[in-house]
């Protein structure tokens, strides 16, 4: 030290406070998703398209658990739900947008260009309004339930379905490409929009005993299919995802018609506290003699 304590005997404070590794292990399982992300740019950039999507499906996985452990290990912090956008908007905006540019986009040339920007901008303004939201005190307790459009890591892995289609034998030509520019399009829209879909974050909280096992045999049948027919598994389930995107809006106004009628018979409700003194006499009352009244 330059300059010694008053009291040589006095404990040296620390200038930080020693972090919990349990903080730690969520954000390195998100920097571990961040990398695989930029590492399918450049394998996008190199013409490996296959393994450019397995990186994203890689990313997207580490992303789907990085909450959950922090939650589970009481890691949560600021710091991690920052970080966590912003590996979001490059793995989930970004990517996906130059790989479908790279490739058939391009032909398009400035008109690829710009719905590859869309689509970037809309997940970048969706992880942007999740943030601010997710603060909101006046939101119900179901509002839990749903995301407030398509989130990042399903739209990133839907916008690829004609990168799936192509790799199962679909021809890439020019009306593909432009179904490729309207969907690509779409899917940025959706991301953006008011659209309720079904957030899954209630789904494995609890497993009872009896379902362990068939918990297990279902994830090791589902990995093994992807592994085994990559673009049939990513392919069947990006339609199916769009297909039940209509049963999380139905569900969503489910719960605020049941809202709308609890507050409707809470007002009808009279509230003993409150005498209304305004309210005439009945006719019994005004036939009694006073000495009964």
């Amino acid at each position: 030290m330059v300059f010694q304590p008053i009291d040589p005997q006095a404990p040296r404070r620390r200038r930080f406070k020693a972090i919990p590794v349990r903080t730690l292990v969520p954000n390195l399982i998100t920097l571990l998703a961040l990398c695989a992300g930029l590492t399918a740019i450049r394998l996008a950039i190199e013409g490996k398209l296959e393994l450019a999507l397995g990186a994203i499906v890689f990313a997207a996985v580490l992303d789907g658990i990085d909450g959950r452990v922090a939650r589970m290990l009481k890691g949560t912090s600021r710091f991690g739900a920052e970080l966590d956008s912003l590996a979001d908007f490059v793995n989930f905006g970004v990517t996906p947008a130059l790989i479908l540019y790279f490739w058939g986009l391009h032909e398009l040339k400035s008109a690829g260009w710009i719905v590859a920007l869309v689509f970037a901008i809309c997940a970048a303004l969706r992880l942007a309004r999740f943030n601010v939201m997710i603060d909101d005190p006046n939101k119900p307790a179901w509002a839990g339930n749903f995301f407030t459009g398509i989130p990042a890591p399903a739209g990133a892995l839907v916008v690829l379905l004609p990168i799936y289609l192509f790799f199962l034998g679909v021809p890439k030509g020019m009306f593909t490409i432009w179904v490729t520019f309207l969907f690509t399009l779409a899917i940025g829209l959706l991301m953006v929009s008011r659209l309720p879909v079904f957030s899954g974050k209630q789904v494995g909280k609890r497993v009872p005993p009896e379902m362990v096992l068939p918990v297990f045999v279902v994830v090791v049948l589902v990995f093994a299919l992807l592994i085994a027919y990559p673009w049939e598994v990513l392919t069947f389930g990006a339609i199916v995802y769009l297909v039940c995107l209509p049963l999380g809006w139905l569900s969503y106004q489910k719960y605020v018609r049941k809202d709308a009628l609890a507050a409707g018979v809470s007002d009808m409700v009279p509230n003993p506290d409150i005498v209304d003194e305004t309210l005439p006499e009945s006719s019994t009352d005004r036939d009694r003699p006073a000495h009964l009244n």
